[in-house]
Order: structure tokens, then sequence, then C-alpha cells
């Protein structure tokens, strides 16, 4: 069980599980860092400026389903990134890094492998898209 700190309340917390609960407080967690990310912000930015508060629900919907199997969560996620134009390898060292920190913050390092191995399986699929290689990271 680890001791963390919720990003919106300050108070410690312990999160001992991936359920519903901790996957909101991981999401919610991510994309705060992604928006002080000098690299990710930008990118983010441009497409979800005035919209996070619509986004952030279908990433809770999505995560939970990835991580679950439960959930409503349907859309076409390969498709939507594929439609975005600049990517570039750093925005996967920086996108994944981030991550791996959020889910062993949130979920504590027993538990995080299992959102980072998907977290992983995404960004192999969308550096294939772009690149058409997978990138160490």
């Amino acid at each position: 069980m680890a001791e963390q700190f919720s990003s919106h309340t300050g108070k410690a917390m312990s999160v001992k599980s991936i359920n519903e609960s901790s996957i909101r407080i991981m999401v919610d967690t991510f994309y705060a860092g992604v928006r002080e990310d000098a690299v990710l912000a930008p990118v983010f930015e441009k497409m979800l400026a005035g919209k996070w508060e619509t986004h952030m629900p279908r990433m809770y919907a999505f995560w939970t389903k990835l991580l679950l199997g439960t959930g409503e969560f349907q859309g076409n996620v390969f498709g939507k990134h594929m439609a975005l134009e600049g990517i570039e390898k750093e925005h996967f060292i920086h996108w994944l890094g981030l991550f791996r920190k959020t889910a062993v913050e949130i979920f504590g390092k027993d538990e995080a492998h299992v959102a980072i191995e998907v977290a992983e399986r995404i960004a192999g699929s969308l550096q294939l898209g772009y690149f058409g290689e997978q990138i160490e990271v």
C-alpha cells in the first residue's frame, strides 16, 4: 500500500489496488503532469484547449475499460492519434516516462506494472503508425 497525495485535495491518501477510484486519480494526476510538460503540453493544448472537461471523462472510461475490463468506452483511439500532426519520438519518451512515474506513484510498485504494460502497448502501436517501428523508451 502506498501513501499518496490527491491532486485534487492535496491530502494524503492510500491506494491499495487498481480500481475505478484509483484510475481516476491516476488519470487526473497524469494529465496534470502532461499539461505542465514542456514537450507534451503544446500538443495536448492544441487539440484540447477548452475541451479538457469533456475529454477527461473519456479518459477515465478508456483507462477503466483497459485496466478493469469494465465501462462503456468506445472509440477509435488509433485513428484519432494518427490524425495528429508533428508527433515525434520525443513525445513518446516524455509520455511514457510521465505515465510510468504516475502509475507507480498512484498504484504502487506492485500494481503499477499492469497499467504500464498497457501504456507501453498503446505507445508501441502508435509508434508503428507514426514511424513504422517501435522505439526503445
